[in-house]
């Protein structure tokens, strides 16, 4: 009896390890491809052009908080949803100035509500996390913030 327990622990911290070890291939994965595209899209879209435009510049600030995301997620092994409304925000303000031409008013109307949505979410978010966050995720954060700031002053 004693051996299956053994075999049943040993089981499951190889189960463990497997998907730990997906995890973090799959971040690197999802990290280089963010890379890789950013990379792409500034080399052959907006410097074959003579100046960036506000969407080149929008969908930099996308691949920037793409990368954070992946980062953060990396770190915390939490998904960090503030910054995928961050990006929905990005995403709908540059659909916003690059075809604002063609829309009509209630299409303007639609997407700035969505942006609006969006912005009260992240607050609503950012408030609830500060507030309602259990002591074990506190002392967490503070670690990691110490942790940081450790590094920064060396």
């Amino acid at each position: 009896m004693k051996n299956y327990q053994n075999i049943g622990k040993i089981l499951e911290q190889l189960g463990n390890l497997a998907v730990e070890a997906f995890h973090i291939l799959g971040l690197f994965v999802i990290g280089g491809t963010i890379v890789w595209s950013a990379i792409h899209t500034y080399q052959h879209e907006i410097m074959a052009k003579p100046y960036a435009t506000l969407d080149d510049i929008l969908l930099l600030f996308i691949y920037l908080e793409l990368g954070a995301m992946v980062g953060i997620f990396f770190r915390t092994h939490r998904l960090p949803v503030i910054f995928l409304l961050f990006i929905s925000m990005t995403a709908l303000t540059r659909y916003l100035a690059i075809d604002l031409k063609d829309f009509d008013n209630m299409k303007i109307l639609t997407i700035v509500s969505a942006i609006l949505i969006l912005s009260l979410s992240a607050v609503v978010l950012r408030f609830s996390e500060s507030r309602f966050t259990n002591s074990d995720e506190n002392c967490s954060k503070r670690q990691e913030e110490s942790d940081h700031e450790k590094v920064s002053i060396s």
